[in-house]
C-alpha cells in the first residue's frame, strides 16, 4: 500500500487577488473557517497569510496573524499550521531606483519572521529565492536567510524550504552541509513562476534529482498547473499543495467556490490512482513535527 500523500492548502496567498474571486478569504475569521473547511475536505496542513481587512492586500500586522491562529487552533486544535515569513522580500526595479520605496518595502529578517518566533506555528515557509517573481523581484539574500533560519529553528518550528529553480536546490544543500538547517528538511517546489522552472515533467524530473537525499518534498503549480503538476508530484513519490493562493480556478472557466473544493478535486484524483490524503496525525509523524504550542 502506497504512504498516504500530505496535502497542503495555501488558503489565501499575500498577492492582490482578492478581487478576482470572491471565495478568497480576507479577514481572520474568513481565513480560519476557510482552513478548516479545507482540512475537513482532506489538507493535513494549511498555509497562512494574512490580509488587511480593509485594503484586501497583503499584511504582517501581528494581532492579524495571532487572531487567525488562534481562530484555526479553537476550531480544529489538531491541524498543522504554515505561516508565511514570504512577505517583506518582493520589490519593483522602480523602487529599487527610487530608494526610499524599496527600504518601505523590504523589512529586515527579524521583522519577518517575527510573528513566527512569537506564535510559534508547526512550520513556516522560508523562500530560498533571489529571483524575477512575475513583474516583481524576490530578494532573499543568503545572510538574511542564515538568520531567518537560525530564529525560525530557534522557536522551534519546522522550515518549509520553498525552491522555484535549480540554485535554490543548491543554496538548501550548502545550508544543510553548514549546518544552517537541520536535517532531515522539507522542501516545498514551486512551478510555473514567471522568472522560475517551467510547471512540466522535464523540470520536475530534474529538480526531484537535485533534492537531499533524506527531504520530505512537496511540488505546486501555479494557475491552470495546479492539478496536473500535484498528480505528477504524487505519481513521483512527493506531496502536495493546491489553495487559491496558488490557483484561482476549480476548472477552465470555472472559479473555484473554495479552498475545500480545491482540496475536495484532488482527494478525488488520489482516489482514481488508489491513493490517500495523510491524516495530520500520520503527516506529523512522516515530518517529525511537534505539536502547536
Amino acid at each position: 500500500m502506497a504512504n498516504p500523500v500530505i496535502i497542503t492548502c495555501a488558503v489565501t496567498g499575500g498577492t492582490d487577488h482578492a478581487h478576482k474571486n470572491p471565495a478568497v478569504p480576507v479577514t481572520p475569521a474568513q481565513i480560519a473557517a476557510s482552513a478548516v473547511e479545507a482540512a475537513d475536505a482532506g489538507a493535513a496542513i494549511v498555509h497562512v497569510h494574512v490580509r488587511d481587512p480593509e485594503t484586501t492586500l497583503a499584511s504582517t500586522d501581528f494581532a492579524l496573524y495571532a487572531e487567525t491562529v488562534d481562530l484555526i487552533r479553537q476550531a480544529r486544535p489538531g491541524l498543522i499550521i504554515n505561516l508565511s515569513s514570504g512577505y517583506g522580500a518582493m520589490v519593483t526595479a522602480d523602487q529599487i531606483r527610487d530608494g526610499r520605496s524599496a527600504a518601505e518595502a523590504l523589512l529586515t529578517p527579524e521583522a519577518r519572521v517575527e510573528h513566527i518566533v512569537r506564535l510559534r506555528p508547526e512550520i513556516c515557509s522560508l523562500d530560498i529565492a533571489a529571483m524575477n517573481f512575475g513583474e516583481q523581484m524576490f530578494l532573499n539574500s543568503i545572510p538574511d536567510l542564515r538568520v531567518m533560519a537560525g530564529l525560525i529553528e530557534g522557536a522551534g518550528v519546522k522550515p518549509e524550504l520553498e525552491a522555484f529553480d535549480m540554485g535554490h536546490l543548491s543554496i538548501i544543500r550548502h545550508f544543510l552541509k553548514k549546518g544552517v538547517l537541520s536535517s532531515p528538511p522539507l522542501v516545498q517546489i514551486g512551478l510555473g513562476v514567471m522568472g522560475g522552472a517551467d510547471a512540466d515533467a522535464h523540470s520536475m524530473s530534474a529538480l526531484v534529482r537535485l533534492l537531499p537525499e533524506d527531504a520530505a518534498w512537496a511540488i505546486f503549480g501555479i494557475g491552470r498547473h495546479q492539478f496536473p503538476v500535484a498528480t505528477q508530484a504524487m505519481l513521483m513519490g512527493g506531496h502536495v499543495r493546491l489553495g487559491l493562493e496558488d490557483n484561482l480556478y476549480l476548472e477552465d472557466g470555472v472559479l473555484a467556490p473554495s479552498n475545500a473544493a480545491l482540496v475536495e478535486r484532488m482527494v478525488a484524483i488520489m482516489g482514481l490512482l488508489g491513493r490517500r490524503p495523510a491524516t495530520t496525525y500520520e503527516a506529523r509523524a512522516t515530518l517529525g513535527l511537534r505539536r502547536a504550542g
